[in-house]
């Protein structure tokens, strides 16, 4: 589900049982697969790659394809006005807190607090959300 408003920019991939809020601006070629919730006004930067599956396999202990009853689904949760950088990577299974902030390039192993600023490999808080940088006009993360 796409919430109104949201602006969804070129060679996204957004799958099935995906749940976008309001407002929420996707930036060319992220990937979103099924499970991943993004709540009211989060912004998801340019190559931004999200995870479903902590334990991805081609094949089974058979060496046959697996289908989809051979693997389980990790949903993870983009609180609102969340803000990702690009090139992030986050994994499946966490909590993105309402006004957290995820720096380029991080990658995401566990849940990142509410209004904090996480960044690295893997991603540390270093402090707070800069101030000033969620737009309360709505018209912040560029067009």
């Amino acid at each position: 589900m796409i919430g109104d408003g949201c602006k969804i920019g070129a060679f996204v991939e957004i799958q099935r049982d995906v749940h976008l809020g309001r407002n929420v601006k996707v930036q060319p070629f992220a990937f979103i697969p099924s499970g991943v919730t993004i709540e009211e006004g989060a912004f998801i930067g340019p190559h931004v790659c999200f995870t479903n599956d902590l334990y991805p396999s081609a094949v089974g202990e058979d060496g046959e394809l697996l289908t989809e009853a051979g693997w389980r689904l990790v949903p993870t949760h983009v609180g609102p006005r969340a803000s990702i950088g690009a090139n992030a990577t986050i994994l499946c299974g966490v909590t993105i807190g309402e006004g957290a902030m995820v720096a380029a390039g991080s990658v995401v192993t566990r849940d990142v607090p509410p209004h904090m600023l996480v960044a690295g490999v893997p991603a540390r808080v270093v402090g707070r959300r800069p101030a000033g940088s969620v737009s309360v006009s709505g018209s912040g993360h560029g067009s």
